[in-house]
């Protein structure tokens, strides 16, 4: 059996739609989406991926922000909705919300071990709103106890989505430029470190695409980045041991030009079998 996961950052669900974003969903092969910024309700989601999905999502108490969901195929073993948890424990603060979301699937491989998705949409940060950036170390401080809490029990764990941390020096095209920047600080990075060696998780599109440049995930809006491939590599699918050695193949869905992006992201779509 197999697994085919994307997560993308949309930028509002609404103008993705207005852009394209159905063409994308009718050509992938994902069998399970994570989304992240999606600040519009289940059922826009719903009516976009239209039938034979289940969906479902955390919104923000901030309007207008945030939002995490995750769409499934139903012809999966399904995302058991009983098993959906919204939010990480203890942050319960309105800039907390619409950033968490895990959702089970029973037994996704057939071996009897069931499969936590994560969606996350992590705090961005700026160092000139120093409040900012004391909200996204409170975010990855609980991050870190619940992520080894999952682990604890032997079950397969993804964490997917917009981390907004470029984690080393070929995830970001100007990190000479950046290393004073929110999204590229050693204090963030850092995280990552501890995850990846600490904590024995995986960077699956790393280990898949190789020490090289990239391949990046989200180009600034400005001037000629996208064009350019001025990139940042922010987008992580990050797995326990097992399941990234389940990983078959990693692919960036970037937009053939600028005019045709229906996001400032792209797709990561990585394939588990």
């Amino acid at each position: 059996m197999s697994l085919t996961l994307a997560t993308v950052n949309v930028n509002g669900l609404r103008a993705a739609a207005r852009k394209g974003m159905a063409d994308w969903l009718a050509k992938t092969a994902a069998d399970v989406i994570t989304l992240q910024e999606v600040r519009a309700p289940d059922e826009l989601l719903a009516g976009l991926v239209g039938e034979g999905w289940t969906i479902v999502g955390q919104a923000s108490e901030l309007k207008g922000r945030n939002g995490v969901a995750i769409a499934a195929r139903t012809s999966l073993a399904g995302i058991d909705l009983e098993g959906v948890r919204r939010g990480l424990p203890g942050l319960t603060e309105p800039t907390h919300t619409g950033r968490w979301l895990e959702a089970d699937l029973e037994d996704p491989f057939g071996d009897g071990t069931p499969l936590t998705v994560i969606s996350c949409y992590m705090h961005s940060g700026n160092t000139e709103k120093p409040q900012t950036m004391t909200d996204k170390y409170a975010f990855l401080d609980v991050m870190m106890a619940r992520l080894a809490a999952l682990r604890a029990d032997g079950r397969h764990v993804v964490l997917t989505g917009d981390l907004n941390i470029a984690h080393a020096n070929n995830d970001i095209k100007n990190w000479k430029g950046n290393l004073k920047s929110a999204g590229f600080l050693p204090e963030e990075r850092a995280y990552l470190d501890r995850l990846l060696v600490e904590g024995d998780w995986v960077d699956v599109h790393r280990r898949l695409s190789g020490d090289v440049p990239g391949p990046y995930t989200w180009w600034s809006q400005r001037g000629k980045a996208f064009d350019n491939d001025s990139g940042w590599r922010i987008d992580y699918q990050l797995t326990d041991p097992a399941l990234a050695e389940r990983a078959a193949s990693a692919q960036v869905d970037r937009a053939p030009s600028y005019d045709t992006r229906w996001s400032d992201h792209a797709p990561l779509v990585i394939s588990y079998t």
